[in-house]
C-alpha cells in the first residue's frame, strides 16, 4: 500500500493554520456578537478572549505536536494519551458533526456571498420544497463548490497546497487593504466617542453579563477554531516536530491579531447600531459601503468569497487524512486507507468526506451547524489539552521536546469548561444534539470491534 509523502514545508504549514482559519465568520459573526452584547466594549472584549483562547490552545497544541509528531494530529493524541475508543470517538464526532459540520457552513457562507455578485444564487430560489424540507439553488451551488475543491484535492496534495498558498495570500492582503482602506478613508470621531462611551458601556460583572459573554462568543471561536487542522496532515510536513508547533504559533497569531485590527475598524467606522443590523449581518459590506457606496458591495462579495473558498480548501485537505488514519488503524471502514499510488492522497476518504458534507449542506443550516460545532470542538480541545499532563508522564522530556508553562493547559481547560457549561444550560436545543451525536460513538465502537 502506497503512503501519504512529506512535500511540505513552514511555508505551507503556515498557510494551512492560517487559511483554514480565515473563513467567513470574521465578515459576520460580529454582527450576531452586537446584537448579543449590546455594547462596543463587550464586544471587542468577546473578541479578545476567543484569540487569547485560541491562542493557548494552538501553544497547548504546538507541545503536543513536538512530543508526538505522528499522522492523524487530534487523532493520534488522544490514541496514544488515552485510548483508541476515545480516538475513535473523537474522529467519529469529527466526520459528523465538527469538520464536516463546519465545512457545511463555509459553502453556505461561499454560497451566499456569490449571491451578491450572481443573484440568481439565492436561498430564496427553491428548486425543491417538500412539507417543511426545501432545496435551494443556493444550497445546490455550495454542494458544487465542495465537490469541485475535493476534486482539486484528488488530484495530488501539490495541487491542494498550491491553491491554498494562493488563496490564504490573496485574502491577508485583502483584510490588510480592508483595514487601511478604514483607517484613512472611513475613521469617524463621533463614532468612536460614541460607540465607547460610558453611556453605551456601562457593563454590570454579574453572572448575566458572563452567560452574554459565554454564549456570544461561540461566533468569535468558530471564526478561529479550526488551528489544529495542521495536525491532521503531519506526515505530510517535513520536520514535523518543529514546523508544526512554529506553524500553529506564527498562523494563530497573525490571524488573531488581523481580527482583532478589523474588528476596531468597525467599531471606529461604524455606529454600533450599524454593525447590529448589517444587511444579511455582513459587516464588512456595511463598511465598505458607507465609505465608498454601493459600488464596493461586489468587491466585498469576492473577497469574502475568496475567502471562504480557502478555508473550505484547507480543511477538505487536512479533515480527510483523519479518517485515513483511522482506516489503517482498522476502526473506519477499511477502503478509507487507501492511497492512490499516482495522486499519493487518500481518495477514498476525501469523497466520502465530500458526501457527507454534501448532505449537511442540504439538510442543515448556517446558525444550527455553527451550534453544533463549536460544541463538539471545545469538548475534544479540553480533553486533549487536558491530556498534556498524562502525556508528560508518558512520554518524558527530551532535549527536542517544547513545553508549554503548565499555566496555559490549565487556563485554557478551565474557560472552555465555563463556555461548555454556559452552551449546555443556555442553548440545550443546538448543543445536546451534539453531545448525543458524541456518545453514540461508544456503542459504534464496540459494534465496529466486535465486527472486526
Amino acid at each position: 500500500m502506497s503512503e501519504l509523502k512529506r512535500t511540505l514545508d513552514l511555508k505551507d504549514a503556515i498557510s494551512i493554520v492560517a487559511g483554514s482559519m480565515i473563513g467567513s465568520g470574521i465578515f459576520i459573526v460580529s454582527s450576531h456578537i452586537a446584537r448579543d452584547t449590546n455594547s462596543a466594549l463587550l464586544l471587542i472584549l468577546t473578541w479578545i478572549l476567543a484569540g487569547f483562547i485560541t491562542m493557548l490552545g494552538a501553544l497547548s497544541y504546538g507541545e503536543l505536536s513536538s512530543t508526538i509528531p505522528a499522522e492523524g494530529g487530534q487523532y493520534i493524541y488522544l490514541k496514544k494519551i488515552f485510548s483508541k475508543k476515545i480516538a475513535f470517538i473523537y474522529g467519529w464526532t469529527l466526520f459528523l458533526v465538527i469538520q464536516t459540520g463546519t465545512l457545511a457552513a463555509v459553502n453556505i457562507a461561499l454560497a451566499k456571498f456569490l449571491g451578491l455578485i450572481f443573484p440568481f444564487i439565492s436561498s430564496s430560489a427553491k428548486l425543491i420544497e417538500i412539507g417543511n424540507y426545501s432545496l435551494s439553488i443556493q444550497q445546490l451551488f455550495a454542494v458544487f463548490m465542495v465537490l469541485f475543491i475535493t476534486f482539486v484535492n484528488s488530484r495530488g496534495i501539490k495541487e491542494g497546497v498550491f491553491v491554498q498558498n494562493l488563496f490564504t495570500l490573496t485574502k491577508i492582503i485583502s483584510i490588510i487593504a480592508i483595514i487601511i482602506v478604514g483607517i484613512f478613508f472611513g475613521f469617524n470621531l463621533e463614532t468612536v466617542i460614541s460607540n465607547f462611551s460610558f453611556e453605551h458601556n456601562h457593563i454590570n460583572w454579574n453572572f448575566s453579563t458572563l452567560k452574554i459573554i459565554s454564549t456570544s462568543i461561540v461566533g468569535a471561536l468558530f471564526a478561529s477554531i479550526t488551528w489544529n487542522n495542521v495536525t491532521f496532515i503531519t506526515s505530510e510536513i517535513k520536520k514535523p516536530e518543529k514546523n508544526i508547533k512554529k506553524a500553529l504559533l506564527i498562523g494563530t497569531l497573525l490571524v488573531i491579531s488581523l481580527y482583532f485590527l478589523l474588528n476596531m475598524i468597525y467599531l471606529t467606522n461604524l455606529p454600533l447600531d450599524l454593525i447590529k443590523n448589517s444587511p444579511e449581518d455582513i459587516v464588512v459590506a456595511q463598511l465598505m459601503q458607507t465609505i465608498f457606496g454601493s459600488k464596493a458591495l461586489k468587491i466585498i462579495a469576492i473577497i469574502i468569497a475568496i475567502s471562504a473558498f480557502g478555508c473550505a480548501n484547507g480543511m477538505i485537505l487536512t479533515g480527510s487524512r483523519v479518517y485515513y488514519k483511522m482506516a489503517k488503524d482498522r476502526i473506519f471502514f477499511r477502503s478509507l486507507a487507501y492511497i492512490d499510488r499516482k495522486t499519493k492522497v487518500p481518495q477514498n476518504s476525501l469523497w466520502l468526506q465530500c458526501f457527507w458534507i454534501c448532505i449537511l449542506i442540504m439538510w442543515g443550516n448556517y446558525a444550527q451547524l455553527l451550534d453544533y460545532v463549536i460544541y463538539s470542538s471545545i469538548i475534544f480541545y479540553a480533553i486533549t489539552i487536558w491530556g498534556i499532563f498524562k502525556m508528560r508522564k508518558l512520554y518524558p522530556k527530551t532535549e527536542n521536546v517544547y513545553r508549554v508553562p503548565s499555566w496555559i493547559p490549565v487556563v485554557f481547560v478551565v474557560l472552555a469548561g465555563i463556555i461548555i457549561i454556559s452552551l449546555t444550560i443556555f442553548k440545550p436545543l443546538y448543543t445536546v444534539p451534539g453531545l448525543v451525536i458524541t456518545l453514540l460513538g461508544l456503542p459504534v465502537y464496540k459494534l465496529w470491534n466486535r465486527r472486526r
